[in-house]
């Protein structure tokens, strides 16, 4: 369906052309020459899916960087999305591969009805709270989830993704910080046919695409659920009435191996705070894992890098190569896509795993080869428990089928 005027830009396309055979598509070029890899992905996605998709989702590696505008000018030019959002970072990600480092363009499209693009801004108002001039006063439609990629250097990502979960309580956030660059200035964030060096972009969907989010924070728990019994804002002084150092040491010598003390040692410690304390029986996955910074021996209290409030419920988790492997397969197991948008954090791929592709590969074999884009962030965001943080060393997805 397509309306008039200024409101046209709340609704798809329409039917998908004839010959389509699916409503996503993807492609990934590692041309090193940025006209000939814009081409390849162009042309690919123009034959899987056809022109005019409602949403293209674009990324580059920092070889492309430089080329961004005129590679965003060719998609726009030929596709005619009604909206692209995307940006430069270290490595992308495509159908079964990841591209680190080298040169590589990734490109992601979709037909998914209702949608609203968002080029947003952040500044402090009169009060000292945050504003985020670009976020819509009205929308036509009940959003299902926001894609977004910022600028971790000009946007607030941990203030905004609370700002969004007062104003639209349960809506997921997915994406993660663009991490082409490490300083203000470097990063490039593509919206619509333009690209800007601040803020963040992203798009609003409506109910025309069902949105699954899957979370994998690469990390196992062990031990048992504790209550934090005193705490101060980021100190944990005391877990079950005893000092937090003292259980995490007893934890660590009763519940696991010398392979997982070593995962320890090269990984560091981590606490994991249930976010849903209505939950009967909490799995992994309803817990948001934050990392102990510090420790001290005299008190027995540990630093965490969040606020850990006294009553909360926590376990203490190991993350390491194996458990991020097992915990990214346990998450995609029962769930299904035709096409998926994958952030992971660049402290992932082959830094972290022995092998290369890792986490496009587990998506290829718990969903077969559904269309892929997407990239690796300098932060990831994603859902625990209904409401959306920022994360490391997590794969967050976004499972889409279409209605």
């Amino acid at each position: 369906m397509t309306l008039p005027g200024p409101d046209r830009r709340y609704w798809g396309h329409g039917s998908p052309p004839v010959g389509a055979l699916m409503p996503f598509a993807s492609a990934l070029s590692e041309h090193p020459v940025s006209s000939l890899a814009t081409g390849e992905v162009i042309g690919a996605v123009v034959e899987a899916l056809g022109e005019r998709p409602d949403l293209v989702v674009l990324t580059v590696t920092r070889p492309h960087l430089g080329a961004l505008d005129d590679i965003v000018a060719a998609v726009d030019g030929v596709l005619h999305p009604l909206a692209m959002i995307g940006g430069a970072a270290a490595s992308v990600v495509g159908t079964g591969r990841e591209v680190e480092e080298g040169p590589a363009v990734s490109l992601w499209a979709a037909r998914v009805g209702p949608l609203v693009p968002v080029a947003l801004r952040a500044g402090r108002g009169t009060d000292g709270e945050w504003d985020y001039p670009g976020w819509p006063t009205t929308l036509a439609f009940a959003p299902t989830a926001l894609v977004l990629v910022a600028d971790p250097f000009t946007f607030p990502s941990p203030d905004f993704l609370g700002w969004v979960g007062t104003r639209h309580p349960g809506l997921p956030v997915i994406g993660g910080n663009a991490s082409a660059g490490s300083r203000p200035g470097v990063n490039r964030l593509v919206t619509g046919s333009r690209t800007v060096s601040e803020g963040a972009v992203g798009v609003l969907l409506g109910a025309g695409v069902s949105v699954e989010t899957v979370l994998s924070q690469g990390a196992r728990p062990y031990g048992r659920p504790l209550t934090v019994t005193r705490a101060e804002r980021n100190i944990v002084h005391e877990v079950a009435g005893r000092p937090a150092l003292e259980v995490l040491v007893a934890q660590i010598t009763d519940d696991l191996g010398s392979v997982d003390v070593a995962g320890l040692e090269a990984n560091g410690f981590h606490l994991g705070r249930q976010i849903d304390e209505h939950l009967e029986l909490a799995g992994p996955g309803d817990f948001l894992v934050r990392s102990v910074t510090g420790v001290d021996h005299a008190s027995g209290a540990i630093a965490v890098d969040d606020r850990m409030p006294v009553g909360c419920t926590v376990r203490f988790h190991v993350r390491d190569a194996d458990a991020a492997g097992r915990d990214l397969r346990a998450s995609l197991a029962g769930h299904g896509a035709d096409g998926v948008l994958l952030f992971t954090c660049d402290g992932r791929g082959t830094r972290f795993f022995d092998e290369p592709d890792h986490d496009t590969s587990a998506l290829a074999e718990a969903l077969g080869p559904v269309p892929v884009g997407g990239c690796f962030a300098a932060g990831e965001f994603g859902p625990v428990g209904g409401t959306s943080f920022l994360h490391t060393f997590t794969a967050s997805m976004a499972l889409l089928r279409d209605r």
